[in-house]
Formats: structure tokens, sequence, C-alpha cells
């Protein structure tokens, strides 16, 4: 009897340790796709305060926490839509507003939209590693190497719009190692969680680039720039226009609103009489004629 009892709790533990199985699989696929999103993020902190920060600072002698905290309302805006194109006027008119000559920012911040793509290209080098680790063929430190600069060179020129970069992603792969596009679907449920962060570090990147070419081609104010990042001159949003900064016309911006409704007009009343023809003298003249 205790025999067939230790059978039925031994089977009643493996069915339980079999079921269990698929939902233990599960969840460890959601720790390691966690932990793909937490390594992205502090990638990208780390490279906008370090490395951004690093050469803003040697350049220009600019404090990068400073230039974050002039464009917090535009990372709000990028974090709301997931993609860097909506804050496109707002920082070329606050970077026009920070010292740096328009002719320089009208070049610099839609053509770094287009190529300087910082957030992209570590997405794309970190989103290629996962895929092989998770189908079992890990890269060596060479083909990690030549797959980073593979993907820099394939985020350049890729759309700024949200889920653009996962069709790069695919694209890349397909080129340099075919093997790994069965393993995009894997990290298709979290690229919207990770599309804040690429738009993000693509933002900053251009802000910073902005004020770097503009200290290499001697068109910006140093002094202007600091002057504005310590708070002295806060940014207008209402001064913004298609000229970013000259104020509307105001002869069409005013609306004027009267007390009173002008009063109908009748198109009748512009008409004017149909000319009577005399008949007596048209008949006269007309014998007369003949």
């Amino acid at each position: 009897m205790a025999e067939e009892v230790v059978d039925l709790v031994l089977g009643d533990i493996a069915f339980g340790v079999a079921q269990a199985d698929p939902v233990v699989g599960v969840l460890l696929e959601l720790g390691e796709m966690l932990k793909l999103m937490g390594a992205f993020y502090l990638t990208c902190v780390l490279f906008i305060v370090f490395v951004l920060g690093g050469v803003l600072w040697i350049v220009t002698r600019t404090n990068i926490l400073k230039l974050l905290k002039y464009l917090a309302r535009e990372y709000l805006l990028i974090v709301a839509t997931s993609s860097s194109e909506s804050a496109l006027p707002n920082l070329m008119a606050k970077m026009e507003h920070v010292g740096v000559a328009k002719p320089t920012v009208g070049v610099v911040v839609p053509t770094g939209y287009s190529f300087n793509l910082d957030g992209t290209a570590i997405y794309l080098t970190m989103a290629a590693i996962f895929i092989a680790d998770a189908m079992n063929m890990p890269m060596s430190l060479g083909e990690q190497v030549g797959l980073l600069v593979f993907m820099i060179i394939a985020s350049k020129g890729a759309a700024g719009v949200s889920g653009a970069d996962l069709a790069t992603l695919a694209g890349g792969l397909q080129a340099h190692a075919p093997q790994l596009l069965d393993g995009v679907g894997v990290i298709v449920g979290i690229d919207r969680f990770m599309s804040e962060a690429r738009a993000l570090t693509n933002f900053s990147g251009n802000a910073v680039a902005t004020l770097l070419v503009g200290k290499w081609t001697k068109t910006v104010d140093l002094q202007r720039v600091h002057y504005v990042l310590d708070g002295n001159d806060p940014f207008d949003y209402a001064s913004m226009t298609d000229e970013h900064g000259a104020p509307a016309h105001a002869e069409e911006s005013e609306v004027h609103v009267s007390a009173h409704p002008p009063a109908p007009i009748n198109p009748a009343d512009r008409l004017q009489p149909t000319p009577q023809v005399d008949l007596d003298n048209y008949a006269r003249r007309d014998g007369d004629g003949r």
C-alpha cells in the first residue's frame, strides 16, 4: 500500500513538472528580453553622458547635462511619439536660439536626422548579437567587430519613423548574416519598447553634433551658448515660426471681431435696370430708312 502511495505522489510530481516546463521556458525567455532592454537603455545612457558629453566638453567646454535640461520638453515629445522626427522643428529653433548660426543649423540638423543615428547603430548591433545568442549561433570577437562596422554603415539613411529600424535590422542581417534572419521575430515584441531609447539617443547626437560643427566652422557663439544653457535666456515657444524666431506678420495673424455682425448684402441691389426701347421711334426711323 505504501509503495502505491509513493508511486502516486511521484507521478503527480512528474506531471506537475512537465506542465510547468512551458511556463518556466516563457519566463526565462521574458527574462532574457528584459536583460536586452535593460542593457540597451543603459548603453544609450552611458553613450550620451560619457561619449557625447565627453566630446562636447573637450571641444566646447559645455556641460551635456545642461544641454539635456535645455531640451527637456523635446525629450518628452519624443517619448510620447517614439520618433525624433516630431522634435525636428523645435531642435532647429532651439539651436539657433542657443547661438548656432542659422546656415549651420539648416545643414547639420536635417542631415544628421538621416546619417547621424547613434541610437540606431547601437540598437542594430546589440539586437543582432542577441539574436545570434538566442539561436545558439554565438559570434567570435572578430565577427562581432565586423557586424558592428556593418551595422553602423547600414544605419545611415534609415528612416526616422517608429519601427523602421526593425526593417533595417532585417535587411542588414539578410546581407551580412542570412542565417540569423529568422531570429528577427524574437525581438519584434520588445522593439516598440526600445524605440524611445533609440530616438532619444539619435536626438541627443544631433544636438551635440550641431554645436561641434558650429565650433569647427566658427559659426557658434560659445558665450551665448553658456549664457542660454545657464538659464538666463529661456526659449520662447511662442516665437516659433517658419523662420524660427521672426514674428508673424501682424496683418496676417490678427483677427478683428466686431461686436455686431455686418448686414447681409443683397446682390440684387447692385443690378442696373435694363434700358427700355421706344418702339414708336424705332418704327418711325425704320420707315424713313426705307
